[in-house]
């Protein structure tokens, strides 16, 4: 590792104090522009960025290098402002299409499938409180409130995404143990190179009438599980629980990232109707056993009247399910466009 570390130094000190400049006749605009790639200048960094196909290739005016998708770096003729454009040599533009070529042949990860439970149901009705709404006895369910946010978000994402998966656990008013409803998303089969996100719709309850808010839970990273199918390893068991506790870790590093999207996302939607109790680690049955970046959200609090009536509201359900909707669509985006950092099993 040292060794590395001091050849990377090596090669940034030799290439950071050789500014030499090429023939740098080719205008990069233009040359972007015919070739398919957008191009990027900051002007007070005076950095600059080519981007095509979601892949990436950085540079800086008068720097001999450039930085690859953020992961690699390369030698090239050192850009140059002439008349207040961007000049590159012949040699830079042929470095960048080489790398945007060889790119297009690399495996794009994908978020292939996702699946939305709505928690609790049928014979189940999770948490519930009888109020007074316009001078009627309401009782507030759980299991109304999590199938209407459910089958709002599944619209929202099966128009977005037609060629993606969009499953419900449940899409009616019908019991379903908490294993049945991981055995569900576990059983998705999707491309080897496809990614199974799972996001269970919820409400919560206190006996502190006063508590108020909405979390996104995830799934504790001291808590370990089997993620891999054994003959990943070819039946070897040290080899295998290294790859499981890798993979592990990626889900939980994804989960975080999802629940970090999706608070957001609550947050700019609902605003100072409710507040954000934020996103927190818990070991939940149907997180813990779906076998992917898993995230559960708890939408606010029945046993609180005023918070009762905006999730019997279903203005409010609508922003609330906007806010998950936009949460998701940032994190595919995020995932996609960085080729993905975690990848779901083929069953």
């Amino acid at each position: 590792m040292k060794v590395r570390k001091l050849a990377l130094n090596f090669v940034l000190f030799f290439a950071l104090s050789c500014k030499l400049f090429a023939l740098n006749d080719v205008l990069l605009t233009e040359s972007a522009k015919k070739n398919g790639m957008t191009f990027y200048w900051d002007s007070l960094s005076e950095t600059g960025m080519l981007e095509k196909d979601g892949h990436q290739f950085s540079f800086r005016k008068e720097e001999t290098i450039a930085v690859l998708d953020n992961s690699k770096i390369i030698l090239v003729d050192a850009p140059e402002i002439k008349n207040n454009r961007i000049y590159v040599s012949a040699d830079f533009i042929t470095k960048a299409k080489d790398f945007f070529a060889k790119s297009q042949s690399e495996v794009l990860f994908r978020v292939g499938a996702i699946v939305i439970d709505a928690g609790h149901g049928g014979k189940d009705p999770g948490a519930l409180k009888t109020y007074k709404i316009s001078g009627k006895n309401v009782t507030v369910r759980e299991k109304d409130i999590n199938l209407k946010v459910a089958k709002m978000l599944y619209e929202r994402l099966k128009n977005a995404y037609p060629d993606k998966k969009i499953i419900l656990t449940r899409d009616s008013d019908k019991f379903l143990s908490l294993s049945e409803r991981t055995d569900i998303a576990n059983g998705i089969k999707v491309g080897k190179d496809d990614a199974i996100l799972f996001i269970s719709i919820h409400v919560n309850s206190s006996l502190n009438k006063a508590s108020s808010g909405y979390e996104v839970w995830y799934l504790s990273p001291g808590y370990r599980r089997n993620v891999l199918d054994k003959s990943v390893a070819g039946g070897d068991n040290s080899l295998y629980s290294i790859l499981n506790v890798l993979t592990e870790e990626e889900y939980t590093t994804e989960s975080i990232m999802i629940a970090k999207f999706i608070m957001d996302g609550l947050q700019a939607q609902i605003g100072a109707e409710s507040k954000s109790r934020g996103i927190k680690a818990e070991e939940w049955f149907v997180v813990k056993n779906a076998l992917m970046p898993s995230v559960l959200i708890e939408l606010g609090f029945v046993s609180n009247e005023a918070e009762a009536k905006n999730l019997n509201d279903d203005k409010y359900l609508k922003k609330a399910t906007l806010g998950i909707y936009n949460g998701i669509t940032a994190y595919i985006t995020h995932f996609e466009r960085s080729r993905g950092f975690t990848v779901a099993n083929e069953n």
